[in-house]
């Protein structure tokens, strides 16, 4: 069965997308989480776990910043926490963290996160078997790549189906750190400011640009859409499906979800062709930001082509 994992920007929006077809939602603390749409605290969090658990779904909780040593030790008590409230999985990367689970014996299902580094069934087989309950599937995987490891991994993977894609993190205030260079005042590098920078010879590209707790974040110009190609993803059994809203409208983002969540169901029956998935497509784009393109990513790369 196909699962949808979303993320989420609010209580309300938590609400919205359960009732939207959501499976799982995906959220989190800045201090412990990577690029999040908000920053969840602990109440609120409690909240949303007791909501969807209530609709039948499961709460997915980031604890997959890099940790270095003053707030690698906040971070066992953080577990404890998300094990009292019932927290179905945490999404997590550092091997310091995952350490502390049998270290302070947490039981708490993980799901390997390590961004990038996830790019073979090796790297995946070897985190389940150090409990890892499934992997997330670095973005740069081509399908051709996809093909074969799909036949060898012993764990669900989870793929990116809609949304932005990171392509650098620096702990370091890279955008301040310019803008004291050039001497030119800057109130804040947040998310909300909506800060871009473009390539040298290429203006028309839109790489969006953000700082906090965790460092500067850097995406790639346009968001992944792999709606019209759901049904290869189906064929290989990669049905674990993430859809990030960092930068969608919250409302509209829910729209995306709802038509994602249409794609899933009419697959289950059978009943999915070309025409409806255009439709569904159709759907979002007319809901995507403005200022942000879509296109399919590394989806169909050819990887020789890679140098």
């Amino acid at each position: 069965m196909t699962e949808l994992v979303t993320t989420v920007a609010s209580l309300d929006q938590a609400d919205q997308l359960l009732a939207a077809g959501a499976d799982r939602l995906y959220l989190g603390e800045d201090y412990f989480g990577l690029r999040l749409p908000h920053s969840f605290e602990r109440a609120e969090l409690t909240q949303v776990v007791e909501r969807a658990h209530q609709h039948g779904k499961k709460v997915t909780v980031a604890v997959n910043a890099i940790f270095h040593n003053d707030r690698i030790k906040k971070v066992a008590e953080y577990l404890r926490f998300l094990e009292s409230i019932n927290v179905d999985e945490i999404s997590i990367g550092d091997p310091g963290a995952i350490y502390l689970l049998t270290k302070e014996q947490i039981n708490l299902p993980y799901i390997y996160d390590a961004s990038d580094l996830v790019t073979s069934s090796r790297q995946i087989n070897f985190w389940a078997k150090h409990q890892a309950s499934a992997a997330v599937l670095a973005r740069e995987v081509p399908y051709e790549e996809m093909v074969p490891l799909a036949k060898a991994i012993t764990i669900p993977v989870e793929v990116l189906v809609y949304g932005a894609t990171v392509i650098h993190q620096s702990g370091r205030p890279l955008v301040t750190n310019y803008s004291n260079f050039v001497q030119e005042h800057l109130d804040q590098a947040d998310r909300q400011r909506g800060l871009f920078i473009s390539a040298p010879h290429h203006p028309e590209t839109h790489y969006s640009i953000y700082e906090d707790i965790n460092g500067t974040h850097i995406f790639a110009n346009n968001d992944v859409d792999l709606m019209s190609v759901l049904p290869k993803l189906n064929e290989l059994k990669l049905n674990r499906w993430k859809l990030d809203g960092l930068y969608a409208d919250e409302t509209k983002f829910v729209e995306i979800v709802k038509a994602f969540a249409k794609a899933r169901d009419l697959m289950a029956q059978q009943a999915l062709d070309d025409q409806q998935l255009a439709k569904l497509d159709e759907i979002v784009h007319d809901n995507q930001a403005p200022e942000r393109g879509l296109d399919r990513g590394f989806f169909d790369i050819d990887p020789n082509e890679v140098k």
